[in-house]
């Protein structure tokens, strides 16, 4: 989901829900505690210098359980990070805490607002000699590099 897909969103709701990938609900008195700009520059196990940028939600509980996140609240943060955004075009990250920071997508159901799973993937397969490449579907690969092998 992109910044501009989500501010089309908030215009129709009447509450701000998000809904983890197992269908548990986010408590309704959770935060948005940042709304950032996060740019990664690397490079792949194949030796390609690549960039990707996304805009970065952290959600966040407090103990402040008649805290409620309306729609319009939202739309005004999200209004207040343009200028740091730069672009209402970026896709969106979400970090959830869990056992750990958990990292996740943002798609929008027509109500709600859902974390989608990230994976893992090797970025460079046909230079790794990774049978079966496929850059659609990647967390389905379960060869991996082998010592030796170069890519790794």
């Amino acid at each position: 989901m992109l910044i501009s897909e989500m501010k089309q969103a908030l215009t129709g709701l009447a509450a701000v829900n998000f809904r983890l990938p197992g269908g548990t609900y986010l408590p309704s008195h959770f935060h948005v505690t940042e709304v950032g700009l996060v740019t990664k520059h690397f490079i792949d196990c194949g030796g390609v210098e690549r960039r990707e940028t996304v805009a970065n939600f952290q959600l966040w509980e407090a103990g402040d359980y008649d805290h409620r996140l309306a729609p319009q609240k939202f739309l005004h943060i999200l209004q207040l990070s343009e200028r740091i955004l730069g672009s209402e075009e970026l896709p969106i990250e979400v970090e959830y805490q869990q056992a750990t920071i958990g990292k996740f997508g943002l798609a929008f159901d027509g109500t709600d607002f859902v974390l989608t799973p990230k994976q893992t993937a090797c970025l460079a397969q046909d230079a790794c000699g990774i049978p079966g490449f496929s850059l659609e579907l990647p967390q389905l690969q379960t060869v991996g590099c082998t010592p030796g092998g170069g890519c790794c």
